[in-house]
């Protein structure tokens, strides 16, 4: 692997230098073909896979770092957290001059690890590989993962757990948490660095703006409103929308006690740690806006040498966010409800379709799923209640003003609504699974996540919602 380092090279206060920890006995258990080849990686890596990305044999041309970073977690500030068990090798570029971060998950302990292991059991390795290929497959920004490695030792949480160490290919680690870090410190020029290489990294068309500081802001907030959106219109719940875990590239990232709605309820909430329900499904637009917030107040000694002057450019950026993430959100719902055009009664008609499903618990994904049954006068898989017959005329009425070919709407529908999500009980039976050595489940829900708007025979199996005694109402970080 042909590695740069343009993160390492930025002043020791960024990171630490750090080897991954060997491991006893290391096992290949899933590789990325298409991420590899995406990456322009040699195909022989694969059979390296094992040794490499388990942080037994690191590239030649790696340099191992841990980065620095705070964050605010559940709204409480922590001044100091960094890559506690990740450990980036650096840097590749693939064919399309694109730049992403090679980082191992679970590689041992670094300066940041605060007395843990720094390691990873195999469960939340697999989950993050399921759920971030699932997510890239739906169109939704996302770091994904190159290997899962297991690792021959055990990890120990309530009990002992195999392990595993995962490979994750992001734009890049840096997140909120990041200016948090050297805003804490007042660290004033540290933040002006970081602002300068999340432009050049992420955002190259703000270079020579006449604020750069408030330009970033700004493309980090619409970033934001997009991605929100994006995990609103799949029913996906992140559960740890802590600063930290907020990549200012919009990315989703973190994968860890994340979930996907069955019955819709705007108040789900799946996360174990998320008892009072900060992270819950509907509230994720708002989190995101709060985070933002935090970034804003971290630029603030930069935006303008005026203090009132910079919190006015500050608020007005962070008020930007809930248009943009309305408008994005509106167009995902347009296109859920297969509406080409506008009109002002959309956006109602699509509330007014997600209080039809809560009103009688319905699946979220198939609903949408069976709007296209819908189009052709046949409402077979929506629920039936007066709540949704009455949506269903309106619906229908409105679809009469829609110009263009019925079966070309259809189809525009069935590729903006899945048919295949990774159903939180089929995850959780393919990693119990995993962990006993057995990984034919999860290859097959895998596969299967991989092509989410494919109802074909092969897919009814991981179609189907959860029976009552399947529901998953509790998911675990697994740190």
């Amino acid at each position: 692997m042909d590695f740069q380092h343009s993160y390492a090279a930025l002043p020791l206060a960024f990171w630490s230098a750090v080897e991954p920890t060997p491991v006893a006995a290391p096992r290949l258990l899933a590789w990325n073909t298409a991420l590899a080849d995406a990456l322009g990686l040699d195909p022989a890596l694969e059979a390296r896979a094992a040794a490499v990305f388990s942080g037994n044999a690191p590239p030649a041309q790696a340099r191992p770092i841990a980065m620095a970073y705070a964050g605010h977690q559940f709204g409480n500030f922590v001044p100091q957290l960094g890559d506690g068990r990740a450990i980036l090798l650096g840097e590749v570029t693939d064919p399309r001059g694109r730049r992403f971060d090679v980082q191992l998950k679970g590689a041992g302990p670094t300066p940041y690890s605060r007395n843990g292991d720094g390691r990873a059991a195999i469960g939340p390795v697999l989950r993050e590989f399921l759920v971030s290929e699932a997510m890239h497959a739906l169109g939704v920004p996302t770091t994904r993962a190159l290997t899962a490695v297991a690792t021959g030792e055990a990890v120990f949480r309530d009990g002992a757990l195999p392990g595993a160490v995962l490979t994750r290919i992001a734009a890049s680690h840096v997140r909120v948490g990041t200016f948090q870090f050297f805003a804490a410190r007042e660290d004033h020029a540290a933040v002006r660095t970081l602002v300068d290489f999340v432009i050049a990294r992420h955002y190259p068309a703000l270079a020579g703006h006449a604020n750069p500081p408030l330009a970033l802001l700004e493309a980090v907030v619409q970033a934001q409103a997009r991605l929100v959106s994006a995990w609103l219109q799949v029913g996906f719940v992140h559960g740890v929308m802590n600063t930290d875990n907020m990549a200012v590239s919009g990315e989703t990232i973190d994968y860890g006690p994340c979930a996907f709605l069955d019955e819709y309820h705007p108040a789900k909430t799946f996360s174990s740690i998320d008892r009072r329900g900060r992270y819950a499904y509907g509230n994720q637009p708002g989190i995101a806006q709060w985070n933002l917030a935090r970034l804003a107040e971290c630029l603030l000694p930069l935006l303008h040498e005026d203090g009132e002057q910079a919190v006015a450019m500050a608020r007005a950026a962070i008020e930007g966010f809930a248009p943009a993430y309305r408008a994005h959100w509106l167009a995902g719902q347009r296109r859920k409800l297969g509406l080409a055009t506008e009109d002002a009664g959309d956006e109602s008609l699509a509330q007014d379709f997600l209080e039809a499903l809560q009103a009688v618990e319905a699946d979220y994904t198939l609903s949408y799923r069976a709007l296209s049954n819908a189009a052709r006068d046949d409402a077979a898989g929506l629920p039936k209640s007066p709540g949704m017959d009455a949506w269903l005329a309106r619906w229908r009425e409105r679809l009469a003003r829609e110009s263009g070919d019925p079966a070309a709407r259809i189809a525009a529908m069935d590729a903006a609504n899945p048919a295949v999500i990774p159903r939180n009980h089929l995850v959780e039976a393919a990693l119990s699974s995993a962990a006993e050595g057995d990984l034919a489940p999860f290859n097959a829900l895998l596969a299967a996540v991989r092509r989410p708007f494919d109802d074909g025979p092969g897919q009814a199996p991981f179609m189907a919602p959860p029976a009552l005694d399947e529901r998953v109402t509790r998911t675990f970080c697994g740190t």
